[in-house]
């Protein structure tokens, strides 16, 4: 059975003191879910905060006109991270590679419809087409593969927004905790910068061939 999970890397989060954080997993990547605790979501939006260059010393301090600005500077919010598979049977796991970013996920569709996609690097995952079956592998072509149908990763991916959306409803109920005044501002943000909500043209049933 091959799972997927949406995982930021948490880096960026090391040494963060503007609101409570989770202690890091070995791996340094945090699975994101609707299962998460408050301070998971405070890790994950410290990552967001620190990786974007938007300065906070403590939640307080953030005001509307701030995040605006900063969050025009940036044009578009980015974080480290992406789609994770795992095999259960074989126990072969594929990681987001290196500045294929969380921002970018969808394009996984790509796959799913019979494309070739860049995924990052280092550690690179390798797509290889057969048919309607994809094999995945980490690093080079030697690698166990996991191998799925495109409909098989179709579903995954809808599984994966269906987590993402898990996040951004916890996210939502965890900025009005913290910073009450900007909310629906950040849970708007979050939304449109990495397509959370968006109905994907690609899951009406064309990569299920």
């Amino acid at each position: 059975m091959v799972i997927v999970e949406v995982v930021l890397e948490t880096y960026d989060a090391v040494d963060f003191t503007a609101w409570p954080i989770a202690e890091p997993s070995r791996d340094r990547l945090l699975a994101l879910s609707g299962q998460m605790s408050p301070a998971e979501v405070g890790t994950a939006m410290a990552v967001i905060f620190s990786y974007n260059g938007i300065p906070v010393t403590h939640a307080a301090d953030l005001t509307e006109a701030h995040l605006e600005q900063h969050l025009a500077e940036a044009e578009c919010l980015i974080a480290p991270g992406g789609l994770r598979f795992h095999d259960t049977t074989t126990d072969v796991s594929v990681s987001p590679g290196c500045c294929f970013g969380l921002e970018n996920w969808r394009d996984w569709w790509d796959v799913a419809c019979g494309q070739e996609s860049w995924l990052g690097h280092d550690p690179t995952p390798h797509i290889t087409h057969a048919g309607h079956i994809i094999q995945l592998r980490q690093h080079d072509e030697d690698a166990s593969p996991i191998e799925i149908t495109r409909g098989e990763l179709s579903g995954l991916l809808t599984t994966a927004q269906q987590y993402f959306s898990g996040f951004l409803n916890l996210a939502r109920r965890w900025a009005a905790t913290t910073t009450p005044g900007l909310a629906g501002q950040l849970t708007s943000a979050l939304d449109q910068h990495f397509m959370i909500t968006e109905v994907s043209s690609f899951s009406d049933g064309r990569a299920t061939q």
